[in-house]
Formats: structure tokens, C-alpha cells, sequence
């Protein structure tokens, strides 16, 4: 194989798969005492106090933990995004063809290993819930991003026909 493909290949593994590993960082440091209520209240509760100057403090605290707990789907959305756009270009047939199991695995473990790592942080607590709401945002977008991919994919193309190509 002559260097210029090898390097090609290389490049096109790296753009697929950087942004899943970053993200999966961007997780785990969220996963840290930095992701707790008083470090996230810092900033929301401000917002939401200008937002609603004449809400009780019960009914801010109640808002405050939607937006967390909404902050949980989204993060996973976003995680099954990356992962299924590094899945479905991959070289690995088996990978490519099973995309969305590779992605919800991935999702899987990731929830279940985050909130397993914050059960031993004091400032915060593991929950099985949030892993149910970890799952439900990836999920979520696989399923969108499957419907997608089925409605607007070519059937006279090859699966990988033109997935980034320099």
C-alpha cells in the first residue's frame, strides 16, 4: 500500500474518530465533581432567577433539575451522533453494518461507567435513572439518525461511496 493511501486512511480515521474520543472526555469531566449542582447552579440559577425574578426558590430548584436531567439526553444525542458517524464509515464491515448496535453499546457502557464513577464522588451522586436517560438521548438519535439514513440513502451507491473523500 503506497504512503499517500495509508496516509489518506489515516487522516480519515482521525476525523471519524477524534470527536467521539473528545466527546467522550468532555463526558467524563462532567462526570467529575465540575458536573455537580453547585457547580452548574453557578450559572443557570442566575439565568433562570432573571429569567423568572418572581418564581419561588422551590420552583427554580425544579427547573434547575429538568435542565440537568435534560443536559443528560442531550449529551448521550450527542455521543450516538459521534459514534454512529465513526461506526458507519468504518473499514471494519461488521462495524460499518451494525452501526447503530456498536453506538447503543458504546452509549450503554459509557452512561453505566459514568454514573458508576459518580457514586464515589462526593459531590455527586450515581443513578440508575440518569443511565435510563443517558440511554433514552442515544437512542433517541439513532433512531433519527437511521430513519434519516434509510429515507435519503442511495441504493444504486455502495454504503461508503463518498464518505470523506479527499
Amino acid at each position: 500500500m503506497n504512503e499517500g493511501l495509508q496516509k489518506s486512511k489515516r487522516r480519515e480515521r482521525f476525523i471519524r474518530y477524534a470527536p467521539l474520543v473528545l466527546w467522550l472526555g468532555v463526558i467524563f469531566f462532567l462526570s467529575s465533581g465540575q458536573g455537580a449542582t453547585t457547580q452548574t447552579s453557578r450559572f443557570i440559577r442566575p439565568l433562570l432567577e432573571f429569567l423568572f425574578p418572581n418564581a419561588a426558590d422551590e420552583t427554580l430548584s425544579v427547573i434547575h433539575g429538568c435542565i440537568r436531567k435534560f443536559a443528560h439526553f442531550a449529551e448521550y444525542a450527542a455521543l450516538a451522533f459521534l459514534a454512529s458517524r465513526a461506526f458507519w464509515g468504518s473499514s471494519i464491515n461488521r462495524l460499518r453494518k451494525f452501526w447503530w448496535l456498536a453506538a447503543f453499546i458504546l452509549i450503554a457502557l459509557t452512561a453505566s461507567f459514568d454514573e458508576y464513577n459518580q457514586s464515589f464522588n462526593s459531590a455527586r451522586t450515581g443513578s440508575v435513572y440518569d443511565v435510563f436517560i443517558d440511554l433514552s438521548g442515544g437512542l433517541t438519535m439513532i433512531l433519527f439518525l437511521a430513519f434519516f439514513k434509510k429515507k435519503f440513502s442511495n441504493p444504486q451507491l455502495p454504503v461508503n461511496a463518498g464518505y470523506y473523500k479527499t
